[in-house]
């Protein structure tokens, strides 16, 4: 009867320690943000924690001058928007000159270790400065979007994509919580002095109208749905969860290989942070 009890309560104790693991990684829902942000296993820094350290804030004297730019809406749901003009040619000259010096080799994340790995991303990222320009631009991303609460621009990175340089498909949003993750991304293109390299997303449907041939990729094509074409200083925006917090699967998207020349790329990506704000 004793071995039977002591047997019993282990096994509630381990579907207790099971549970309680299960519960953080669905975002510990029903706890503050406060408390979610300091949840760590020892030796492991807190997603939220890290990206919160990588968000970034404008100055309060910040005086951007005005900018005009087309929108063309390609999908709703999710929403994603090719714009055109999203950075004005000395914005884009600028980008790339800042850049310069400072290219190291992009790295990918593996069961959470960062790692290289040609097979799936093939480039050369540099983190610029944020002197006025950059933080500019990182205003306007947030404008575009209405500047939602509690969400922040993450710290911008360019990428270089040399000759057969590409980044296999994949999600943004695959590190995400009920109270913090990456709500969408603007894949910009600072240079485009290239043949191939454009964004494809294999899961959204090629639109009908033959207008969307000036931005996408028309014609035969080996790659399934949509690929939009790098243009210089154009931009495609698109939100990464829907309403309810789901993460859209269309978003799966690749950055194509370059066949020749060079492509120089800008990630902007808005993170939420429920309860954070800029004087924390």
């Amino acid at each position: 009867m004793a071995d039977h009890q002591g047997i019993r309560w282990r096994t509630f104790l381990e579907v207790g320690i099971i549970s309680a693991v299960i519960y953080f990684l669905l975002g510990a829902p029903g706890l503050p943000a406060g408390i979610i942000s300091e949840v760590s296993t020892q030796g492991e820094v807190p997603v939220a924690k890290a990206k919160v350290e990588s968000l970034v804030y404008p100055q309060s004297n910040l005086r951007c001058s005005k900018h005009k730019f087309d929108v063309h809406v390609f999908s709703t749901a999710p929403l994603i928007i090719y714009i055109d003009g999203f950075l004005s040619e000395e914005e884009a000259e600028h980008l790339v000159r800042i850049s310069q010096n400072k290219w190291q080799v992009s790295t990918v994340f593996n069961e959470g270790v960062e790692t290289t790995d040609e097979a799936v991303r093939k480039s050369e990222k540099a983190l610029i400065e944020r002197d006025e320009t950059v933080q500019c631009i990182e205003q306007r991303a947030l404008d575009i979007q209405g500047w939602p609460q509690e969400t922040f621009i993450e710290r911008l990175w360019t990428q270089r994509y040399n000759e057969t340089g590409h980044y296999a498909h994949h999600y943004d949003w695959a590190t995400a919580s009920r109270t913090s993750r990456r709500v969408s991304t603007f894949m910009v293109y600072v240079s485009a002095e290239c043949a191939g390299g454009g964004t494809n997303f294999p899961r959204i449907q090629t639109p009908q109208s033959e207008h969307w041939c000036e931005f996408i990729e028309c014609g035969d094509s080996s790659e399934p749905g949509v690929t939009f074409k790098p243009r210089k200083g154009a931009a495609v925006f698109w939100t990464n969860f829907d309403q309810d917090g789901r993460g859209y699967k269309e978003t799966i998207h690749a950055g194509m290989p370059v066949t020749s020349g060079t492509k120089i790329g800008l990630n902007i990506w808005s993170w939420y942070q429920a309860g954070h704000r800029i004087d924390a």
